[in-house]
C-alpha cells in the first residue's frame, strides 16, 4: 500500500481512504467529546472521523437516547463508541446506531476504569476474545454499519505479542475488519485510567507488526501521538492513525488537515473565524427550551473552546474571559465576542 508525504503538492492527499476506514481520528474521550465538542470541531476539520463519549448498552436500551445519542448533521463522519458484553444487547445498540444515522459502531475493548471492570466490559474483555467474538458478529447481523473494536496491546500479563495476536485473529473471524490499538497495555488493578495513558510504556512497534501479519485488516495506531509529522510517520506503517487528549489540548492543530491528509482544497480557517462560526450554534441552543429548563449555562460549550488559541498570545486572556464569565447566569454569545476583542490576533 503507498504511503504520500507532506512535502508534496497540497492540491494531493497524503492518504486515500478506501470504504473501509478513515485515516485519521479525534479518540472517544469520557467527559470530552460530547456533540458541543464534535461540532465545535467540526469547524477546524471536516473530514476527520469523530467519535461519541462511550455509551454503555443498558444506557443505550433503558435510557434517554436522544440526550445520550443526539447530533448535529455537522458532526459527520461520526462514530457510536458502545461499552457492553451482552450480545444481543448490543445488536439492539447497533440497530439504534444505524437508525439515528451514526456512520459507524465501535466496541470498547479498551478501557481499564473500575466502573467498567464492575460492568464486564472495557478491557477486561480482552481476556475473552470469543466473547468479544459473539459480540462483534451480533452486532454486524443486526446493522450494516461498520462494525469495529478499539482495543490495548494486552492487558495485565496477558501482554504478549502472540496474546494480540490471538485476539485480533479470533475477533476478526468473527467479521470486524478495522482494529484500532491503543499501544500501551493497561493495568487492571493498580493504576488509574490516566496513569493507564501514561506509564505503560508506548510499543509501537507491536502495532505496526500486526499490520505486517495482518495486511487485509485496517490497522490504526492509537497512543502518545500529538502533532501532524508523528501521523505522516505512522500512515507509512499503518492504516489509520487516531489522535486523543492532544485533539483536546490543541484542537487548531487539525487546521490543516482537510487539505494535507484529505486533499481538499478548502481554505484553513483562522482561529478567529473558528470562535465567530459558534456564535449562532451558541444562539440556537440557548433558544432551546431543553436548555433553558435545565438552566444550563454558557461553559457547557465554550469549556470545549478554551484551547483555541493554545501557544498563541493572548491565549490566557482568552481562557481567562472564558471561563470566569461563561459560567454566570444569563451569559451568552457576548462573552465570546469581547474576549475575540481581547485577542492581538
Amino acid at each position: 500500500m503507498s504511503r504520500l508525504s507532506f512535502d508534496r503538492s497540497p492540491n494531493l492527499p497524503l492518504f486515500s481512504a478506501p470504504s473501509l476506514g478513515n485515516p485519521l481520528s479525534v479518540a472517544p474521550m469520557m467527559d470530552r467529546t460530547d456533540r458541543h465538542f464534535r461540532y465545535f470541531m467540526r469547524q477546524i476539520t471536516r473530514r476527520t472521523l469523530l467519535y461519541t463519549e462511550m455509551v454503555t448498552s443498558p444506557a443505550i436500551l433503558h435510557g434517554d437516547r436522544n440526550h445520550l445519542l443526539g447530533f448535529s448533521p455537522e458532526e459527520k463522519p461520526l462514530a457510536l463508541q458502545v461499552g457492553g458484553d451482552i450480545p444481543a444487547d448490543l445488536a439492539v445498540c447497533a440497530q439504534v446506531a444505524e437508525e439515528m444515522g451514526y456512520d459507524e459502531i465501535n466496541l470498547n475493548v479498551g478501557c481499564p476504569s473500575s466502573r467498567v471492570q464492575d460492568g464486564n466490559f472495557g478491557a477486561c474483555l480482552m481476556a475473552r476474545p470469543h466473547q468479544v467474538a459473539e459480540c462483534v458478529k451480533a452486532m454486524i447481523q443486526a446493522t450494516s454499519l461498520p462494525v469495529t473494536v478499539k482495543h490495548r496491546i494486552g492487558i495485565d500479563d496477558l501482554d504478549r505479542y502472540e496474546d494480540m495476536v490471538n485476539f485480533v485473529q479470533i475477533v476478526s473471524e468473527a467479521g470486524c475488519q478495522r482494529f484500532t490499538v491503543h499501544a500501551r497495555k493497561a493495568w487492571l488493578q493498580g493504576l488509574s485510567p490516566k496513569e493507564n495513558r501514561d506509564i505503560p510504556p508506548l510499543r509501537y512497534g507491536d502495532v505496526h507488526r500486526l499490520k505486517q501479519d495482518f495486511p487485509h485488516l485496517w490497522i490504526e495506531i492509537n497512543g502518545g501521538l500529538t502533532t501532524l509529522e508523528q501521523v505522516q510517520e505512522q500512515l507509512q506503517t499503518v492504516d489509520a492513525v487516531m489522535i486523543g487528549r492532544a485533539a483536546y489540548d490543541n484542537p487548531y492543530l487539525f487546521a490543516t488537515v482537510d487539505r494535507t491528509v484529505y486533499g481538499e482544497e478548502t481554505p484553513i480557517p483562522s482561529r478567529r473565524a473558528v470562535a465567530e462560526a459558534m456564535l449562532p450554534y451558541i444562539e440556537e441552543w440557548f433558544a432551546k427550551e431543553e436548555w433553558t429548563a435545565k438552566g444550563l449555562k454558557l461553559n457547557k460549550i465554550t469549556r470545549h473552546m478554551l484551547q483555541l488559541f493554545a501557544g498563541q498570545p493572548g491565549s490566557r486572556i482568552w481562557k481567562r474571559i472564558l471561563t470566569e464569565r461563561s459560567c454566570q447566569i444569563g451569559a451568552g454569545t457576548e462573552v465570546i465576542r469581547d474576549a475575540l476583542d481581547q485577542m492581538p490576533i
